[in-house]
């Protein structure tokens, strides 16, 4: 492949998952807590979910076997830290072994330190609110710190512009309000998430970490009706917030699925769209419209793709997506974005939060009554991709 077609040497190509959304049994963090209460939003238990935490090593020579370079994975907190300042050296040796099982089989370790899941005990506290929730996760960083020295790229946490949304998105359930797009963040929660982030980002360099970053929610934001002052005003809360944040971070991660279409009344989706399995537009071209925003945002900062997929039950749609995704992705690398890397979601079919089992993203297939893994056609596909270093 010629070199105009081509994405720069040393571009990581991989896959991503989440600890609660593959391991099982998490037992000791809220989510599990929440996933079993009376009035549970959530369409079924994670369970087992894939069983990833003993079969990492089978999905990782998978992973490495298709040809792709780079594998992002969470530490699970409630693992590590099962009660306030009780250490599980066990837990801490197990994701030890997985940045070490990365290495040894060429994959640069993209690792999250917390991917949205939190202790029971930290929840129990206030969580992110709590007045000594700051001192909790710096506290965990440290204590995570020289497991991650191994790895390539370090995230303190997994979109906070998403989570801030949460309780703005739950009082809206409350009330029976439709849900066209992701509300404007809940303000407490996002300086508070902000503020962890810089507490890690200060502990991680404190340790001599490797570059560390914070991985954010992005979309292509669009205008619909004249309303651009209003989408303005929404991008800044969602997103100009939070990579006002990332000034001065080694780098910013950018998780882009779809856009965000504001009208005067705030997020709208127009009759006729075509929607994914996950229920946000399909829309390829997002992910370049994005990076490209972002890097004239944060000037300088380099920019790593730590998630992009899309939900569906047809691989062949997910190659062609992916196959557009990236041209467009090449094209923004072309014109002088700073890009370093893909990073598909997800390696497997997991648990997907609120919608359970049922939305499918993954690159393998998992049989969840037998764990067996069956690697799809786009796994084969990107690897190939990943092997030319180019669509």
């Amino acid at each position: 492949m010629s070199s105009d077609q081509s994405f720069p040497d040393g571009f990581l190509w991989g896959a991503a998952t989440a600890s609660h959304q593959v391991e099982g049994n998490n037992v000791g963090n809220h989510y599990w807590e929440w996933e079993h209460a009376p009035d549970t939003p959530f369409a079924e238990p994670s369970g087992d979910a894939v069983d990833h935490y003993h079969r990492w090593r089978e999905d990782l020579d998978l992973l490495a076997g298709a040809g792709l370079t780079a594998y992002r994975f969470s530490l699970e907190w409630s693992r590590i830290e099962p009660e306030p300042g009780e250490i599980s050296r066990a837990s801490l040796d197990h994701y030890r072994r997985m940045v070490d099982g990365c290495r040894d089989r060429g994959l640069a370790p993209v690792v999250t330190l917390n991917h949205f899941t939190t202790p029971r005990w930290f929840h129990h506290d206030g969580g992110w609110l709590g007045p000594r929730a700051g001192d909790h996760f710096a506290r965990f960083v440290e204590t995570a710190a020289p497991l991650v020295r191994d790895a390539a790229y370090v995230l303190t946490l997994n979109e906070p512009n998403l989570a801030a949304c949460l309780p703005v998105l739950a009082g809206m359930a409350a009330r029976g309000e439709p849900v066209a797009g992701l509300p404007r963040p809940d303000q407490r929660l996002s300086e508070a998430l902000i503020a962890a982030h810089r507490r890690g980002i200060e502990v991680l360099r404190g340790a001599g970490s490797p570059p560390a970053g914070l991985a954010l929610v992005g979309q292509e934001w669009i205008a619909e009706d004249g309303a651009g002052e209003q989408m303005a005003a929404h991008r800044a809360a969602m997103e100009d917030k939070f990579l006002a944040a990332c000034q001065g971070d080694d780098f910013v991660g950018m998780q882009i699925y779809s856009c965000a279409r504001i009208g005067p009344d705030g997020p709208v989706t127009p009759p006729g769209t075509v929607l994914t399995q996950a229920h946000v537009e399909y829309r390829p071209q997002a992910v370049g419209a994005s990076v490209r925003r972002v890097a004239e945002v944060l000037p300088g900062t380099p920019i790593l793709v730590t998630e992009n997929g899309l939900a569906t039950t047809d691989d062949d749609e997910r190659i062609t997506f992916t196959a557009e995704v990236l041209r467009g992705l090449h094209a923004a690398v072309h014109d002088g974005v700073d890009v370093r890397g893909y990073l598909h979601w997800s390696l497997l079919d997991n648990f997907e939060w609120f919608s359970g089992y049922a939305v499918t993203f993954g690159l393998i297939g998992v049989d969840r009554a037998t764990f067996a893994r069956t690697p799809k056609p786009s796994l084969e596909w990107l690897g190939q991709v990943a092997r030319r270093n180019g669509v």
